[in-house]
């Protein structure tokens, strides 16, 4: 199966909505570079669950309805969970220790940067042996992870704004 140019183009579309939304919800709470990311673990460990499940909730549909049709309903499924699982700790609970002393804006440089390349990391080991995708629908399943992860950070950018869920 290749990928057309009009998916392509679609593809790209809709990651530059999703950029300019996500920059959009990001320049809310732009007031100076004296915001810190939260680094008390008890207040981390309580949000994580909730977070996580937003997560999924975001996340898992455009993975339903964006990853090849090579891979079943059913791994979509479980890729929408087990991705997150295996970054979303590390975002959440680590990372916001690590970056106690830095800037907000560096702390979310290093933690969306880290999130998408560790889960197309994570789904090519786990679905590039079984099936045996072409290049064309590798690339398109990435974009189709970062989009999620995108998704889920303008999400999480907009209840932040609104101090409904924040690590601030």
């Amino acid at each position: 199966m290749t990928v057309t140019s009009g998916l392509w183009a679609r593809i790209i579309a809709v990651l530059v909505i999703s950029h300019a939304f996500c920059s959009a919800a990001m320049a809310f709470d732009l007031a100076g570079d004296t915001v810190f990311p939260a680094s008390d673990p008890k207040r981390l460990w309580v949000l994580l669950p909730v977070g996580y499940i937003c997560t999924i909730l975001i996340e898992t549909p455009v993975l339903l309805i964006g990853l090849s049709r090579q891979i079943t309903f059913r791994q979509r499924l479980f890729a929408g969970a087990w991705l997150s699982a295996c970054t979303y700790p590390i975002v959440m609970l680590v990372l916001p220790v690590v970056f106690a002393e830095s800037t907000r804006g560096l702390y979310l440089l290093v933690a969306e940067t880290f999130a998408p390349v560790a889960e197309c990391a994570l789904f090519w080991a786990a679905f590039q042996r079984r099936l045996d995708l072409s290049r064309g629908t590798q690339l398109r399943n990435f974009a189709v992870i970062v989009l999620a992860n995108l998704m889920s950070f303008g999400a999480g950018e907009i209840l932040a704004t609104n101090r409904w869920f924040s690590l601030i």
